[in-house]
């Protein structure tokens, strides 16, 4: 829970000496004590002071004793965040009026002449549930993410036996222990967010949440109020405080995928937040304290992230302590026939078709296969001819919209040469729906478009 005595008190009273005598009392018990003589200042103050517990005169009008004025700032504090604990500051005699506060929402309430030890203990149980209320908000969104996020039922392992892979989880069960920042990197479509939840489930951190974002696929204008949150008001449809995925990833692992397309803009923001490990939401003053493990991932070669023109260097060697590359499958290709038996099983169970099977000779064609989209697009692939096999028998072409020749033509061990067909029949099977397309080839959007730029495709 956080420390009461972190947390900041607004007190709110036209008398310039009760104002002085709370800043004395209360200012070596709480990190910020602020004091306001007008309450028209309120709002403008709840907004870049952000107090957890308003402290608050019932009357300020010179001559009136009802209490109106009290309740009617009441209600305007709750209504700017229902989380503030306000405490009404009462003359004798106004008993009856706190106990009316209090049914509309104040927590407490003292006399005046306030005692000092009476007022200190009120403000800090005041205080130690607004720091409970708050963590309780927290800990609801970061089930929620956690919720979201939580791996697919499909395909919860990694598989693999074959020197290349084993090398990557003998790394992944060394580095995480530790609490290292990690690059994963490798190919679209070999599992870089499974290596990143398989480090995750192998920490300290295990039972906090693992919050995921594609920050490639993030609007720059977005970026901010989505990784830092923002405060009520902070913009026009601002209605409510919100917290960004560093705050619900905090106690847990937050996994930023495509890291290597941010802007460099972007990434001097990114990079202050992990410096300092804080973030200030927009529209917000307070420097918030958040607790998390890094793990990013990109399919951005070393070269381009080296390029200070395209990749901050310190930005580079911040999140990349350790760095994971997840080799593509036609480099472990002797884990093929172990990853369509894998998703076989899956989408057999799934479409009620556990009795097929895959001849030795089309198996043998599928792990000859280049698999340009990797892991992602064999696990497709599967799920396809699982759906169009018209017999128990999977053949190559259930598997592909054209049968790889097992033949040593040079076009078709070329990589580029393969993206650009997988991109041409994905476009042609999907009839240019672009979001399909990129889901079936496994590639962000962004990176669908600029592939098809630099080979010439057109979608229409």
């Amino acid at each position: 829970m956080p420390n009461v005595n972190m947390q900041r008190i607004l007190v709110v009273d036209d008398d310039p000496d009760i104002l002085l005598s709370a800043q004395i009392i209360l200012k070596n018990e709480f990190a910020d004590v602020l004091c306001i003589e007008n309450p028209a200042e309120l709002e403008e103050t709840l907004s870049h002071f952000e107090p957890d517990v308003v402290l608050l005169d019932m009357n300020f009008t010179r001559g009136l004793v009802g209490g109106d004025e009290g309740l009617y700032w009441l209600s305007k504090i709750k209504g700017f965040d229902p989380n503030i604990q306000v405490v009404m500051s009462t003359a004798y005699g106004e008993v009856e009026l706190a106990v009316t506060a209090i049914k509309q929402g104040a927590a407490d309430f003292v006399q005046k002449p306030w005692l000092n030890e009476k007022l200190v203990a009120t403000l800090k149980a005041c205080a130690k549930i607004s720091a409970s209320t708050r963590e309780i908000e927290m800990l609801r969104d970061s089930h929620q993410a956690f919720s979201v996020t939580k791996p697919a039922t499909d395909s919860p392992d990694l598989i693999g036996q074959s020197p290349a892979f084993q090398s990557v989880l003998e790394l992944i069960s060394r580095v995480a222990p530790s609490d290292a920042n990690v690059l994963v990197t490798g190919e679209n479509g070999t599992g870089k967010e499974l290596i990143a939840r398989a480090i995750h489930q192998q920490s300290q951190r295990e039972k906090g949440p693992m919050v995921s974002v594609d920050v490639g696929a993030l609007p720059s204008s977005l970026f901010e109020s989505e990784m830092f949150g923002h405060a009520k008001g902070a913009f026009t449809d601002a209605k409510n405080e919100k917290p960004g995925k560093f705050e619900l990833a905090s106690g847990g692992t937050l996994f930023l995928d495509e890291i290597g397309n941010l802007e460099l803009d972007i990434q001097a923001k990114l990079l202050r937040a992990l410096e300092s490990r804080s973030i200030t939401k927009v529209g917000g003053t307070r420097s918030i304290p958040v607790d998390i493990r890094l793990v990013s991932a990109t399919n951005v070669s070393r070269e381009q992230l080296a390029d200070t023109d395209q990749f901050r260097s310190d930005l580079l060697y911040r999140i990349n302590t350790v760095e994971v590359n997840v080799p593509p499958l036609r480099e472990r290709q002797e884990d093929i026939p172990l990853l369509l038996s894998h998703y076989q099983t899956v989408f057999g169970n799934k479409y009620g078709r556990t009795d097929t099977y895959i001849s030795s000779a089309t198996l043998e064609k599928l792990t000859s296969y280049r698999w340009p989209g990797n892991v992602r697009e064999l696990k497709h692939a599967t799920e396809r001819a699982i759906i169009v096999a018209s017999s128990n028998e999977l053949k190559t072409e259930n598997f592909l919209s054209e049968a790889p020749a097992a033949s040593s033509h040079r076009e078709d061990f070329n990589l580029e040469v393969l993206e650009q067909r997988a991109i041409e029949g994905a476009l042609t099977a999907f009839g240019g729906n672009m979001t399909k397309v990129a889901k079936a080839l496994g590639l962000g959007r962004t990176t669908l478009y600029r592939k098809m730029e630099k080979y010439g495709i057109n979608s229409e």
